[in-house]
């Protein structure tokens, strides 16, 4: 068996890992900014809520965040460099990779907020919290739209 053989037959193994793992990193990029929007905002009339917030942001950032958005990107690569499977002639596989960047972008944006926090440094409003929350939608759609109709 050449390497090609093996990539396909490890394709449909990489392509469910690698659904599962967006469905976890999705879940952390959607439910983390509605956190800041909590720890904004209840952080300032009670203060025991801070350290609560803090682990569990952090626990959402490691334990599942990180891990997926590596996974993803790992199972991902396997799959676009399987041969034959992205035609590079059409558009669909830039506009869901600059999406995935992006959304790796928005991840790591994520993370030095949540630093900010920790250092009790926090400069944005609930409302802007809230406004963050739509970003990973967007390119959800983008992403899912790219990969289905493959335009």
């Amino acid at each position: 068996m050449d390497l090609t053989d093996l990539m396909f037959t490890l394709y449909p193994y990489a392509k469910s890992l690698h659904i599962m793992a967006v469905i976890s990193w999705m879940a952390g990029l959607f439910y983390l900014p509605r956190l800041f929007v909590y720890h904004t905002e209840q952080a300032e009339k009670v203060q025991e809520c801070k350290p609560v917030f803090l682990i569990m942001e952090e626990k959402l950032l490691k334990v599942i965040m990180g891990p997926a958005s590596v996974v993803t990107w790992v199972a991902g690569l396997f799959m676009v460099l399987t041969p034959g499977i992205v035609d590079w002639s059409s558009v669909w596989p830039y506009t869901k990779g600059i999406s995935v960047i992006a959304m790796t972008w928005f991840h790591h944006l994520l993370l030095h907020r949540h630093r900010d926090f920790k250092a009790e440094k926090n400069t944005l409003t609930g409302r802007q919290y809230r406004m963050m929350n739509e970003v990973p939608t967007l390119l959800m759609v983008v992403i899912v739209v790219s990969v289905i109709f493959k335009f």
